[in-house]
C-alpha cells in the first residue's frame, strides 16, 4: 500500500510580495527551500493563515538570503504582502517507508530568516 505523507513544510513565513502580472507560482528564498527540502518546480500547497485561502502551485527559486515569499499570477489576488503562510509538499511512499520517514520542516522568523530546521 502507498500513502501520501508530508515531505516538506515552511511554517509561518511572511508574504513579501504579490505579483499579479507574473505567469504563476510562488517564489521562495533558496535558503528556505533548502531547509525544507524543496526543489524548483515542485508542486506545493500554500495556506494563508490570515484569510484561510489554500492554493496549489509550484516553486520558483528566489535569491538565497533574500527572505522572499512572493505569490505570483492569479494567487496574488488571494495573498497580500504581510500575510502569514504555511507552505507544504507531500510525497507518495510505501506504508512501511512512511513509518520511518521524517519531513523537513523550516521555521522562519518574521523576516523569513531561518530559525530552526528539522530534518530526518
Amino acid at each position: 500500500m502507498q500513502i501520501e505523507v508530508l515531505k516538506s513544510k515552511i511554517h509561518r513565513a511572511t508574504v513579501t510580495d504579490a505579483n499579479i502580472n507574473y505567469v504563476g507560482s510562488v517564489t521562495i528564498d533558496a535558503a528556505l527551500m533548502n531547509a525544507a527540502n524543496l526543489i524548483e518546480f515542485e508542486k506545493v500547497q500554500v495556506l494563508n493563515i490570515n484569510n484561510g485561502e489554500r492554493i496549489e502551485t509550484y516553486v520558483i527559486e528566489g535569491k538565497k538570503g533574500s527572505g522572499v515569499i512572493c505569490l505570483n499570477g492569479a494567487a496574488a489576488r488571494k495573498f497580500l504582502k504581510g500575510d502569514i503562510v504555511i507552505i507544504v509538499s507531500f510525497a507518495i511512499m510505501d506504508f512501511e517507508e512512511a513509518g520511518n520517514f521524517k519531513p523537513a520542516i523550516a521555521f522562519p522568523d518574521g523576516k523569513n530568516k531561518l530559525t530552526i530546521r528539522k530534518k530526518k
